[in-house]
């Protein structure tokens, strides 16, 4: 029989139709309001203690709570009304204290046997569903002091190198300078080479004070704002990083300013990890432990993971830093099945590495953990009343002692670790680089579906309007064909919410107008197919003729059109940065999905309409028009 698919084709197009179905619906089902609660650290483990005191801060304070369950190691409580999500992220905010991190969230309502599927809604961006919003203030003044710190540290082991006639010379840190005192004249123009070695970036100043000859070194303005840029570029970096390791699609990570960097996540559905990853400044220093001949002021003591009975002496010099590690991944030591992590260092701090672990065998090394803490502590003002103060504080932890078996190199392994979740937080913080300057959450904001609700509004309307249009037209002109054409529309539609929703690709307003574009070039493909059919009825063709001769010859031009735009679409998508590239991301997954329901979905409805007719003798195409007579014949 003429214009019908062979089984196989038709049972494709089901099954195209069916997965198009399966991973739209899920986009149905609107997210609750929720409250997640996490550990300040990733090894903090949730118990159903702290589910039942979160509840329980809730409902005292009248707030509906729908349900709370552990998710991810983290407790999340659903709420029954979006107004009460702030006031309740404050209530247990309050009754939790700062062990905890608490965070708005959006807890989704997927029904079991979809999310089995896999099946998700497709992620909403910032001006529509929401997301985390965050605005980093990065302490550059702690990154001149690490520097003025670093530039003593090299002062004392020059001047030490220098064998100087008299060692009651001194270096202090005061403030963002460097003070070096020396006890006579003599001793300290013999210095003056050393100093300019070690530190030639920073201004010096000769003077004497109290009997003693002063050398105070400072960093210039130009170097102060040299140093600060480096910083913020790379804590942008950092950020990216960290950022992506956690999957967000389409995250936008900027410097704001001078020192501010601005942090969006859309459609993130774990904000209180994304709070914790993002803002940690973590680092590793590796030391060798000191030997009874190191002097005890080249000494520095740590309790071994916290406990005050086991304590040791590491050296002051650092071998390698956390800054040095090129790659991180959590494993399992195959020996005692504790977790580890596998640290690989680039070529510069693996060859610091293979050269102290090489002349110091037999001797154990540890690995420090330095995190920089900050927390809003009340202090009283001269005038009796009281203010918030961000406090910050350098935490070291010694997470292991190991004694050198052999010369160490580029690749190593961390063990003693609590459990896989500290080994897989502590690799990804290393994977993606160390914070070269704390940072400070100046602002968070969680944004609900509700701030988004006016552009979510107009987004349907317009492409529910534009659809509606778009079907009259259709059907008024073409028949029974536009209930085809209309059908395929809707399917193409259907296709591209569910591709994007199996991608997780992130919608935006700019996306919304993608899809608005998407439809209006989709119907094109539609109408060229029924004006060719139209044509061929013109000329005398049979029906089942005109519609093989329509969609063959409307074929090439649809792709040619749709591949000329598809490849602008992909240069915004290359070249563009955020509402472009949303834009470009839907525009490009249409183009795709048009083709395949204008042509391959549109030409299975007609082929299981009209291709059992062994006699086709007209098509409900509407009127055609035929050169040379006033009368219409009408299919």
């Amino acid at each position: 029989m003429y214009n019908r698919y062979p089984l196989w084709k038709n049972l494709l197009v089901v099954f195209i139709l069916a997965l198009g179905l399966t991973y739209a619906a899920p986009n149905l089902y609107h997210p609750d309001p929720a409250i997640q609660i996490s550990g300040e650290s990733g090894a903090t483990a949730m118990s159903q203690t702290v589910l039942d005191q979160a509840v329980g801060a809730l409902e005292a304070a009248g707030i509906g709570v729908k349900a709370a369950e552990f998710n991810a190691g983290a407790v999340l409580v659903r709420l029954k009304q979006r107004e009460q999500q702030l006031l309740a992220k404050d209530v247990i905010e309050k009754a939790m204290g700062v062990d905890f991190i608490v965070a708005l969230n959006l807890a989704p309502t997927t029904p079991a046997w979809l999310a089995n599927l896999g099946a998700k809604p497709m992620k909403l961006g910032l001006d529509l569903a929401g997301g985390v919003h965050f605005l980093l203030e990065v302490d550059t003044r702690a990154m001149v002091a690490k520097k003025a710190e670093s530039a003593a540290a090299d002062l004392r082991r020059g001047l030490r190198e220098a064998n100087l006639p008299n060692r009651q010379w001194s270096v202090r840190l005061e403030g963002s300078q460097v003070v070096v005192r020396f006890p006579d004249a003599a001793t300290r123009e013999q210095a003056i080479k050393v100093i300019r070695e070690q530190a030639p970036d920073m201004m010096r100043e000769e003077s004497e004070r109290d009997g003693q000859f002063l050398v105070t070194l400072a960093l210039s303005e130009t170097a102060v704002r040299e140093l600060e840029n480096y910083a913020v570029d790379q804590n942008v970096v950092a950020l990216r990083n960290r950022v992506n390791e956690l999957g967000v699609a389409e995250p936008l990570v900027q410097k704001q300013g001078r020192n501010r960097i601005v942090v969006e996540l859309p459609g993130v559905q774990d904000a209180a990890q994304a709070k914790r990853i993002i803002g940690k400044t973590a680092n590793l220093e590796f030391r060798l432990v000191a030997n009874p001949e190191t002097p005890a002021m080249q000494r520095e003591r740590f309790s071994f993971r916290n406990n005050p009975a086991q304590v040791y002496e590491l050296e002051e010099s650092v071998i390698v830093t956390g800054d040095q590690v090129t790659g991180a991944t959590s494993a399992f030591d195959p020996e005692t099945n504790m977790p580890q992590v596998n640290i690989s260092l680039d070529s510069k701090g693996g060859e610091k590495m293979n050269r102290v672990t090489r002349d110091n065998i037999g001797r154990p090394m540890g690995v420090l953990f330095i995190e920089v803490k900050s927390e809003l502590q009340k202090q009283r003002k001269p005038d009796g009343s009281e203010e918030l103060v961000r406090v910050r504080k350098t935490e070291k932890s010694l997470i292991n002692v190991a004694t050198i078996q052999s010369a160490l190199g580029v690749q190593f392994r961390i063990t003693g670790l609590d459990s896989q979740a500290e080994a897989s937080e502590l690799a990804l913080l290393l994977r993606a680089g160390a914070l070269v300057a704390p940072v400070d959450f100046i602002e968070e904001r969680t944004i609900g579906p509700s701030l988004g609700a006016d552009n979510i509004s107009r987004g349907f309307h317009s492409t529910l309007w534009g659809f509606a249009a778009i079907a009259l037209f259709m059907i008024v002109y073409y028949h029974l064909f536009g209930f085809i054409s209309v059908f395929a529309l809707g399917a193409n539609l259907v296709l591209l919410i569910a591709l994007l929703a199996m991608l997780q690709a992130t919608l935006t307003l700019p996306g919304i107008a993608a899809i608005a574009l998407t439809l209006g070039m989709a119907i094109d493909a539609n109408v060229l197919i029924n004006e060719r059919i139209r044509e061929e009825l013109r000329n005398g063709a049979s029906g089942h003729a005109a519609i093989m001769a329509g969609y063959e010859r409307a074929f090439g031009t649809i792709v040619d059109s749709n591949v000329t735009t598809f490849i602008a679409g992909f240069m915004l998508l290359v070249f563009g940065t955020g509402p472009v590239r949303g834009f470009a991301v839907v525009h490009c997954l249409g183009i795709i999905t048009s083709i395949i329901s204008s042509v391959m979905i549109s030409r299975a409805l007609v082929n299981a309409i009209y291709g059992k007719r062994a006699n086709l003798r007209s098509l409900a195409i509407g009127q055609i028009w035929k050169p040379g007579t006033t009368s219409a014949a009408r299919a």
